[in-house]
């Protein structure tokens, strides 16, 4: 049997990861993953959360598969190996070194910024090891009007970008993001778009929902409207079913030979 695809990028929470299920990541999606690494895939999990979330609801979720590629918080890139997940160098410290860079040269702005949406939102706001400026909103119509300002901001800053997941955004590097790990992937496994698949559902997502970065595109039917709408511009594959069983169902479509 021949396997079209060479690599293939899941987004996790809402795209194969579905809280609160009886398998929250389906069996048969489990098999098929499993069955596309024995003819040759890489899997990778794109995903915004850090490593250590990962890991624990990927053992939480007993899943029978493991990825051979994580990408964590949108841009770091670990590989796995006999058993545990390693950076992958020497693109980790080249990106954190770059966001130290953006993020200390612009530090008295970015901490004006902070304090101007505290005195006009009624969010929670805190810095971390990723971001100088993180936002958990109280609803998505805060979150738009949080967005907005942010965008209004890095208009100022080109190198930034915000990246947001539901109620929570954060400042990134515009040059590392789920899009731009997953052609780093590609370089480091020689293997081009042609032959990637890439399923995600919310805005964070969009960088990799891309034909220039996968030819095989992909949302389940829980997709947001704008990724939906993007994965239909680019070509892609919306799915009728939702989470897992949804990437299942275009795992089959590329699989036999649909574009």
């Amino acid at each position: 049997m021949t396997n079209p695809l060479l690599l293939i990028s899941t987004d996790f929470d809402g795209t194969i990861h579905e809280d609160f299920a009886h398998s929250p990541v389906p069996d048969a999606l489990q098999d098929r993953l499993l069955e596309l690494q024995r003819l040759g895939a890489t899997w990778v999990i794109n995903t915004g959360r850090d490593l250590a979330s990962l890991m624990e609801s990927v053992g939480r979720a007993h899943l029978r598969v493991r990825p051979d590629f994580v990408v964590t918080v949108e841009r770091e890139i670990h590989r796995h190996v006999r058993g545990h997940y390693e950076s992958v160098e020497p693109w980790n410290s080249k990106c954190v070194e770059d966001h130290g860079r953006i993020f200390k040269a612009h530090s008295p702005a970015l901490l004006e910024l902070a304090s101007g949406l505290e005195n006009r939102y009624d969010a929670t706001f805190y810095s971390d090891t990723w971001s100088p400026v993180c936002v958990i909103a109280q609803t998505n119509a805060q979150m738009d009007a949080i967005q907005r300002e942010l965008e209004e901001f890095c208009l100022r800053v080109p190198e930034l970008v915000p990246v947001r997941n539901d109620v929570y955004v954060r400042l990134s590097h515009r040059a590392y993001s789920k899009g731009t790990a997953l052609q780093e992937i590609q370089r480091l496994l020689g293997v081009g778009p042609e032959r990637s698949f890439a399923a995600g559902d919310h805005l964070n997502d969009l960088p990799m929902l891309r034909r220039e970065v996968a030819h095989c595109l992909a949302t389940p039917s829980n997709g947001l409207p704008q990724v939906r709408a993007q994965v239909t511009a680019e070509g892609g594959f919306l799915a009728t079913r939702p989470c897992g069983e949804g990437v299942l169902e275009a795992l089959e479509h590329f699989g036999s030979g649909g574009r």
